[in-house]
């Protein structure tokens, strides 16, 4: 067994790629953590904006989150049509290529990646801070939380690698402990502050509306609002997860993403709005940099510091990382989609051996731990930049399924449309069905300004800035495969176009040993004009040669024996140069071969102690059009034989 196996596991074959899917327990772990667990940090933001303007303040907290959940409603309610219209996948990003344009899609692309890579660096910034909560005298865990959080950023990446189906299972289990633990709080904290058991709660202190405003005028009280509605909008993160991944759950697909997005919006929302609820009704300190957060406070003040609150602080930490592994799920599948669109590496589109992205899981951990690094795994200093992205996707998804409503309201009863990615039906409930998008569409639009204009100072400028850089990487990307397959196409390539072969082989050597013999009597059985060229120093050098193959003329043949000399101890400039020579004024319209012998040593340490001639020659020489080159590898731990008994293998 490899390293690779050990570590990921033995290769999936294709035919099973169906018992990977995903059921729907497994499926809200993997995909609707990310919503779920934003509430861990949510009420929170809507506090440290509110407490601007004053502690009184704290109580439009309630109202903000009410509000905020109505927005899921709708966005939700979209989205199970976009599920249930482009079964396939890929969400924003399918909707609008399909209704919108390039560029649409394009952008829907770019904040989709963007978001998830976000997604993971905030996730895992938030989980190391549920554990410095947990322990705020212990100093190791602040201290050193990027180093903790790149260490869980690698753990999850490998969890992944090891297939989506195993990942789904191993992280099912704190996704329901956190949410379990979080409602017994809260029903322990409603029935303490209705006074139906226990201790009433420790009343937060009551204050006017004028109190509320601190002297703020109306225009400032606004902003700061707003703001605060803005930073709570976190909560709708990870919300087209599921649109974007309806391939990996069991058939029939389209129904089960669905029945797992609406039983996602009903948990979240109510834990959302319970959360905010009992943290409005209780004393909060709200703190800008570091501190206990606003969960484990109102976790402490409900049940104390007992069994249940390490409960929810540890399950926090653990659910908090599942948001991350939402990202791990759904990055690589858009990256694929936007990979076989030519707008990725093509690399990026193919399945690993655990029939997973492999390639896009790896760029994931890549990205987010660089972000996590920069921004010092401090999640709130991410978070400016978190929502950006999201209302993007939004946005363009319902303005993309308006588009498709007004094909389908073209439709007569028993037609369909093949538009290219999904077929249309004719529906007679459409004008029932679009009203969710119509709604929406304007709503996330008026957050996405509100997001962008109260954001924009404290650090949303470089999203905004990234989206286009990303856009013109996809243009960039695009056009070379454009060009690479215009090149490659044989429109209009006649016969008389191809280059044959010319009746020639060069064969470079340092000197006359069993590689350099095995390559020369490979070039032989190509051409009898065979040219054995070594570049030498001295005249001792060229002797030596000669002496050694005058001892194999019987192996060697017609070929012939050629010296470049010289003087400066460049081994490399005179054989590219007299391959140059040959290709341009002997064989100017035809290929010339090249055949390079190259030893193989019996481990990759013993490489660093060989010169790389035959790499840098191979690289030196592949500007050239016209010249072929072929490796004729010879394995150190080879049993020793005659030349006439090795058998080669070439690679042009």
């Amino acid at each position: 067994m490899n390293i690779k196996q050990l570590l990921i596991g033995k290769p999936f074959p294709s035919s099973s790629a169906h018992h990977e899917r995903l059921d729907n327990i497994r499926g809200l772990a993997v995909f609707a953590s990310d919503p779920i667990s934003s509430n861990a940090y949510a009420t929170e933001a809507i506090m440290r904006v509110l407490i601007l303007i004053s502690a009184a303040a704290l109580s439009y907290t309630l109202p903000i989150a009410i509000g905020i959940a109505a927005l899921v409603l709708l966005v939700v309610l979209s989205y199970n049509q976009t599920i249930h219209h482009y079964p396939m996948g890929g969400g924003a990003y399918m909707v609008s290529k399909d209704n919108l344009g390039r560029t649409a899609s394009w952008l829907a692309g770019a904040s989709i990646l963007s978001d998830y890579v976000l997604t993971v660096a905030v996730s895992v910034s938030a989980g190391v801070k549920a554990i410095s909560s947990a322990f705020p005298d212990v100093a190791f865990f602040h201290e050193h939380r990027v180093l903790i959080g790149i260490g869980i950023i690698l753990l999850i990446t490998w969890l992944n690698l090891r297939g989506l189906r195993e990942s789904g299972t191993i992280f099912a289990i704190p996704t329901y402990a956190f949410v379990i633990g979080v409602f017994l709080v809260l029903a322990v904290g409603m029935a303490r502050y209705f006074g139906i058991f226990g201790e009433p709660l420790p009343p937060r202190s009551v204050a006017t509306d004028e109190a509320a405003r601190s002297g703020l005028d109306n225009f400032g009280f606004i902003w700061l609002v707003l703001r605060a509605f803005a930073g709570g909008c976190t909560a709708l993160t990870g919300i087209e997860a599921i649109s974007d991944g309806v391939q990996a759950f069991k058939n029939p697909a389209p129904k089960n993403a669905i029945i797992t997005m609406r039983a996602m919006a009903i948990m979240a929302m109510t834990l959302f709005i319970g959360i905010s609820f009992i943290a409005t009704h209780i004393p909060i300190t709200i703190l800008h940099e570091g501190g206990e957060s606003v969960l484990s406070q109102m976790t402490r003040t409900v049940v104390g510091s007992g069994f249940l609150y390490y409960w929810v602080q540890f399950t926090t930490m653990f659910i908090l990382i599942l948001a991350a592994n939402t990202a791990y799920a759904d990055f690589p599948r858009i990256a694929a989609f936007l990979s076989n669109d030519g707008f990725l590496p093509r690399w990026l589109s193919r399945l690993g051996s655990r029939l997973v992205y492999s390639s896009g899981v790896i760029a994931l951990a890549f990205l987010s731990s660089v972000l996590l690094a920069v921004f010092g795994g401090e999640e709130h200093h991410l978070l400016p930049l978190y929502a950006i992205g999201v209302f993007l996707s939004f946005t363009l998804s319902q303005a993309g399924m308006i588009v498709m409503w007004r094909k389908v309201a073209k439709l007569k009863p028993g037609e369909s449309l093949n538009t290219g990615i999904t077929t249309l039906h004719y529906e007679p409930n459409y004008k029932l069905k679009r009203i969710p998008s119509m709604i929406g569409v304007g709503l996330t639009a008026v957050v996405l300004v509100v997001l962008t204009v109260t954001k924009f100072t404290e650090g949303a400028w470089l999203i905004i800035l990234a989206l286009p850089l990303i856009m013109l990487l996809f243009r960039t990307i695009k056009k070379h495969y454009d060009h690479v397959a215009t090149n490659l196409s044989l429109t209009g390539l006649q016969p008389s176009d191809l280059r044959s072969p010319a009746d020639v082989a060069i064969v470079p050597v340092g000197s006359i040993h069993r590689g350099s013999l095995r390559a020369i009597k490979y070039a032989l059985k190509l051409t009898d004009d065979v040219r054995v060229v070594q570049v030498v120093g001295s005249d001792e050098e060229e002797a030596k040669t000669r002496k050694r193959w005058e001892q194999w003329d019987e192996v060697l043949g017609k070929a012939k024996l050629v010296f470049l000399h010289t003087d400066y101890r460049d081994y490399l400039t005179p054989l590219v140069d007299y391959v140059d020579q040959v290709n341009s004024k002997e064989f100017p319209s035809d290929l010339i071969t090249v055949v390079i012998p190259e030893f193989v040593p019996d481990s990759t340490l013993a490489k660093a102690l060989h010169n790389q001639t035959a790499v840098m020659l191979l690289l030196a020489l592949r500007k050239y059009e016209d010249v072929v080159v072929i490796s004729v590898p010879y394995h150190l731990h080879a049993l020793p034989g005659s030349p006439e008994d090795i058998v080669v293998k070439h690679s042009a």
